[in-house]
């Protein structure tokens, strides 16, 4: 029996404009009506996001405002680990996509908002507004003649001064409306702005690098063993394969650890563990973890001996039970309680 043809997708390759390709996808587009998220080619086809960080996006971008995106909220929806999505998260942090803005509420409480923006290079480089094309200017009309007014005899009379002719109106237009003095308008006042990006741009000053740890005395064994711990990095750790003059360059970083009493396995862990994917530069990362995670010095022979002296002790009176009225109270010896010995005070007293 000959394999079932889908008519439906014939029909559809049918209707794609143009020659279809010999190889690679060819997209059958078909419009939304309902239910779409609409998504830019810079964050899907980012060249320095993984494909779990694009579709945590999209699955963000995709979700109604006041959503929970947490680390457990989205592990809950999606296939993947918390692990996967938390480094998925701050992927997003890092290239802009997802910010964490901390706000004030009314009641004084200060809570964390979680912003997720779909163009964050829009936030950084506001496009201004275009302004509008400059009208062409309409030809002035050409004046028309004045009418020559026609000489009158001059009367006789001594001649009055006459009122100034009214403005003739035609009769359709509306009366002219008076003029009212405008008052100068004042410019908005600058307003905060919505969103603070928090990464910085590009040309804010970079705070100086701290210089790599240094032995007190790089001795021939430190030397040795700190060689000998870099150029066998690659056997553990295939992503951190050194040249000669990285493994060089490291050697104080290595032998200051070593100095400090840290353990090759414990250094290697530190070094080592949850790199970036891809890692492109190994012996910086490495150069920075040896600077940062520096372990502390050792403690000296008389900080541990303040450990193990013994500390003072205090002197606890235990509870007696008082062999009148059976009440429990402090004292070091047996006996009676205090409203016991009164109450046999002022009998012996009145006895007496």
């Amino acid at each position: 029996m000959d394999t079932q043809q889908n008519t439906a997708l014939t029909r559809a390759l049918a209707e794609v404009p143009g020659p279809l390709p010999t190889s690679g996808v060819i997209h059958i587009t078909l419009p939304h009506t309902d239910r779409f998220t609409v998504v830019g080619n810079h964050l899907a086809q980012h060249p320095d996001l993984s494909c779990t960080a694009v579709g945590i996006a999209v699955r963000i971008q995709s979700l109604p405002q006041g959503a929970k995106v947490g680390i457990k909220a989205l592990a809950a929806r999606c296939k993947e680990g918390e692990k996967r999505i938390a480094a998925a998260l701050r992927e997003l942090e890092a290239h802009g996509y997802l910010r964490r803005v901390r706000d004030r509420l009314p009641s004084g409480r200060i809570i964390t908002r979680t912003v997720f923006c779909n163009r964050p290079a829009a936030l950084l480089h506001p496009r201004r507004p275009a302004e509008a094309p400059p009208q062409p200017a309409k030809p002035e009309p050409a004046p028309a003649p004045a009418p020559v007014p026609m000489q009158e005899p001059a009367p006789a009379s001594v001649p009055m001064q006459e009122p100034a002719p009214a403005p003739v109106c035609h009769p359709t237009a509306a009366p002219p409306a008076p003029e009212v003095p405008v008052a100068p308008v004042a410019p908005p006042a600058p307003s905060a702005p919505l969103f603070v990006p928090r990464v910085p741009p590009p040309t804010a000053p970079k705070a100086p690098r701290r210089p790599l740890p240094q032995p007190s005395g790089l001795t021939p064994e430190l030397d040795r063993a700190a060689t000998t711990f870099l150029s066998d990095l690659h056997r553990h750790a295939p992503q951190f394969t050194l040249s000669e003059d990285d493994v060089r360059r490291l050697v104080p970083g290595v032998a200051a650890w070593l100095e400090r009493a840290a353990r090759p396995d414990a250094i290697r862990r530190a070094l080592t563990d949850d790199p970036p994917h891809p890692l492109k530069h190994p012996a910086k990362l490495l150069a920075h973890r040896l600077t940062e995670l520096l372990p502390p010095v050792p403690p000296g022979v008389d900080a541990l001996a303040a450990l193990d002296r013994p500390r003072p002790r205090f002197t606890v009176t235990p509870f007696q039970t008082c062999e009148d009225c059976d009440r429990a109270f402090r004292s070091p010896t047996p006996g009676h309680c205090r409203d016991c010995r009164e109450t046999r005070a002022a009998y012996a007293q009145a006895a007496a």
